[in-house]
């Protein structure tokens, strides 16, 4: 079994245990939670970018795929922009939280890296495979994590049309679960203040 498989199958899950141990172990102060929900913002931001144009595809839980060799939006820009959304998503909870900071948050973003490295590794096998040299173009021109300025404006070939409505509502338990975790942390700051 490809331990890439399995850590792309539960991706969705695998913050939970963070999450848990960030919550009870939580001491947000004003400014934490300011300055962590900015940071989530700007995560989401990315998110649902990317995903108004992915679309419901970066839903999928079962075997890796894809119909599009996406370039474009946050695309052109980085080639995994969900996956550094969901970096700063969790970077921004955990420093509202501020929770054993700074190590359970170092610890946190290290092994989630690790998981995204190799889940990354696992969809560019598969792209690679799908879509030959645009993609081994799009590789050499876009960084896999660190965003660029510069837009990529090579490839010509059909892109997903843009919706924000239908990124909105892939996008609806994700929003859902920041809105509470931040509630809880405000309500946590109140007790404990």
């Amino acid at each position: 079994m490809d331990i890439r498989q399995v850590l792309f199958r539960y991706r969705s899950y695998t913050p939970l245990p963070v999450l848990l141990v960030m919550l009870i172990f939580a001491h947000p102060t004003v400014a934490t939670l300011i300055v962590g929900f900015l940071i989530a913002l700007a995560g989401e931001g990315i998110r649902l970018w990317g995903v108004s144009i992915a679309g419901s595809e970066t839903r999928t839980t079962g075997i890796v795929g894809g119909t599009y060799l996406i370039t474009t939006g946050p695309f052109a820009h980085v080639r995994n922009p969900l996956y550094l959304g969901n970096l700063l998503l969790y970077l921004g909870i955990g420093a509202m939280s501020n929770a054993l900071f700074p190590w359970l948050l170092i610890l946190a973003m290290i092994a989630f890296c690790f998981q995204y490295y190799w889940i990354v590794t696992l969809e560019e096998e598969y792209l690679g495979k799908t879509f030959g040299a645009a993609f081994a173009e799009y590789t050499r021109e876009v960084p896999r994590f660190v965003p660029r300025l510069k837009k990529y404006r090579g490839g010509m070939y059909p892109q997903p049309e843009c919706s924000l409505q239908k990124g909105i509502r892939s996008e609806m338990r994700t929003l859902q679960a920041i809105l509470v975790i931040s509630l809880v942390l405000v309500l946590l700051w109140q007790l404990r203040s």
